[in-house]
Order: C-alpha cells, then sequence, then structure tokens
C-alpha cells in the first residue's frame, strides 16, 4: 500500500525527472545518442561529396558563380516545402536580423573564403585549417553557452581528431604550403565563421523557429547578398553552362550537400550542441578520401588509414561511452 507521503514523493520525482529532460532537450544536450552520431555521419557524406561536386562544376562555372548557384537553388526547395507544409513565415525583425547573421557567417562568408583561400594554399592544408572548426566552437561555446562548458575530454577529443586529419592528409600539405598567408587566413577565417554561426544557431533556438524555416530563411538572405554580387562580377554564366555532368553537379551541391544538409545540420544542434555539431568537419576529410577511392579509383595509403583511426579515436573520447565502458572493465 503506498501512503499518502510516498505518492507525494514519488510524483515529486517524477515532475523533477521532466523538468530536467526538459532542460536537456531545451539545452540540446551535450552528449551524443546514436541517431544524432547517424545524423553527423550522413552530413559529412553530403558536405564530404560537396567538393566532387565544386570540382566538376569548376570546369565552365566561376567561384562566385558556383557559390551564389548552390546557395539560391538551395533556398528554391526549402521555401517550397515552407510553403506547401503551410508553417508560418516569421514577421519579427529579431528572427529575420537571426537568419541574416546566419547566412552571412553560415553560407555566403565561409564558402567565399574557402573557395578564394584555395586559389592560394593547399587543398591539404585548407582541409586541415577547416577541421580546427569544432576547437574554435568549443572556445567560443564555453564563453558563451552554459550547457556546452569546456571539458579536457572535449578538449583532448578535438585535438585528436585534427591531430588524425593532419596525419591523413600528409606533412606535404605544410612543408609544401609556399602560398600566400592571406590565402591560408582566410580559410582560418572561415573556420571562425562557421564556430561563429554554430554557436548563434544554438542561442537562435530560443525562437522557436522550425528547422526548415531556419534553414530557408538563411539561404534567402544569402541569396540577397551574393547573386546580385555574382552576377555583377561574373554575369549570367549560368545561360552558358552546357555540360550535363556540370549540371547534375550544381543541381546535386545544391539541392543535396546544402538544403538537405543543412536541415541535418541544425537538428543536430538542437539535439547536441554547437560544439557536437561541427564535429562533422572533421569527419569531411575522411568522407572526401573515400568518396575519391571510390568515385575517382585513388588509393588509400598507410597515412590516410592512420590518420582516420585518430580522427574515430578522438571522436569516441569526446562521446565518451567507450571510456566509460572500458573504464567498468577495468573496476569489475
Amino acid at each position: 500500500m503506498v501512503t499518502m507521503g510516498e505518492s507525494k514523493m514519488s510524483s515529486t520525482a517524477s515532475v523533477e525527472r521532466v523538468r530536467h529532460t526538459a532542460r536537456g532537450s531545451e539545452a540540446g544536450g551535450a552528449s551524443m545518442d546514436g541517431t544524432t552520431w547517424a545524423m553527423l555521419a550522413a552530413l559529412s557524406v553530403l558536405w564530404g561529396s560537396a567538393f566532387v561536386f565544386a570540382e566538376i562544376i569548376l570546369k565552365e562555372v566561376p567561384v562566385l558563380s558556383l557559390v551564389a548557384m548552390r546557395i539560391f537553388l538551395a533556398a528554391v526547395p526549402l521555401w517550397v516545402m515552407v510553403v506547401v507544409l503551410k508553417q508560418s513565415v516569421p514577421r519579427s525583425a529579431a528572427v529575420w536580423s537571426g537568419f541574416l547573421i546566419l547566412g552571412i557567417f553560415n553560407n555566403a562568408a565561409p564558402f567565399s573564403l574557402i573557395v578564394w583561400g584555395q586559389t592560394g594554399t593547399t587543398a591539404g592544408l585548407a582541409a586541415i585549417l577547416v577541421a580546427t572548426t569544432p576547437l574554435f566552437t568549443a572556445l567560443i561555446a564555453g564563453a558563451v553557452l552554459p550547457d556546452e562548458r569546456l571539458s579536457i575530454r572535449t578538449l583532448s577529443g578535438i585535438f585528436l581528431g585534427i591531430f588524425g586529419v593532419g596525419v591523413m592528409i600528409g606533412p606535404g600539405a605544410i612543408t609544401d604550403a609556399d602560398g600566400d598567408l592571406f590565402h591560408q587566413l582566410a580559410v582560418v577565417a572561415a573556420a571562425l565563421c562557421y564556430a561563429i554561426a554554430a554557436v548563434f544557431a544554438r542561442r537562435f533556438t530560443r525562437f522557436g523557429v522550425p528547422l526548415l524555416t531556419v534553414a530557408a530563411g538563411q539561404m534567402a538572405l544569402a541569396s540577397a547578398i551574393l547573386v546580385p554580387a555574382a552576377l555583377w562580377i561574373d554575369g549570367p554564366v549560368f545561360l552558358h553552362v552546357e555540360g550535363a555532368d556540370v549540371w547534375i553537379s550544381i543541381l546535386g551541391v545544391a539541392f543535396l550537400s546544402t538544403a538537405v544538409a543543412y536541415l541535418i545540420y541544425f537538428a543536430i544542434i538542437r539535439r547536441a550542441g554547437a560544439t557536437n555539431a561541427v564535429l562533422v568537419t572533421v569527419l569531411v576529410p575522411v568522407v572526401a578520401v573515400l568518396v575519391g577511392a571510390i568515385v575517382l579509383g585513388e588509393s588509400i595509403g598507410a597515412a590516410q588509414l592512420a590518420g582516420m583511426a585518430f580522427i574515430f579515436c578522438g571522436l569516441a573520447v569526446i562521446d565518451g561511452r567507450l571510456m566509460h565502458v572500458l573504464k567498468s572493465k577495468g573496476a569489475r
């Protein structure tokens, strides 16, 4: 028989569990469950494939026009979905200001900086520099987000991942990087932009805007910046694109590597926080190597395998569950 006091205590405990769950959900959580890891893997495939798409597109389309077409063509289906699903369009100036910030720091600026930076440095070094995004994000998030404070485990995992990218790319990426320092700093600036955007997106969730609308809003305002600039500088180059492979790649990079990818990206931020979401930048080089081996027939050497091992070890350290299992076995 349950007494009134026991019932009250049980009820109070249940309420506390609900509150705790709600707080964890609202905070986005610091842990990564199996679903979130699967989402991160899918996102790394979509963003890693963007490099292959871009390589094909650049045969006929200049850099700025490529970025503008990628973002504009991603915005169109997203807004069609907003209309079809009858999602309300925000009218708040604060929300649209947030879309503008995300459009600049998540799309327009980093896309342009990375492509321009790669014209003056090696692709390998660029990959290493972009892979520093989780480190910047952890530092910024640790300073401004109460539930994403820096831990030794997270920092150790991030450094292991970045080291793994360096091993995978090889020392030649640095020793052969005799390009302009400003081009290398541009790629670092892109990584910093991604970090700022991720942390801002994490705080932006307080507005309660649906993920689809957030993705569509940032793409629309990024397009408003880039499309006029591309038309002014490059002209209407899209009228002269002839290759079917180029058009397929344009649609692929817009719909898959941008529209779908950002829906997954924002979902990860809401589920697991900003620092965990940008771990994708460490996984992208792995995907690029694997796609190169599958699609282009490139070989995978010992350095690539060793680098991947370091990356996965770093991710395992951040996840924490493997370390917990090992400690439990050691204790037994």
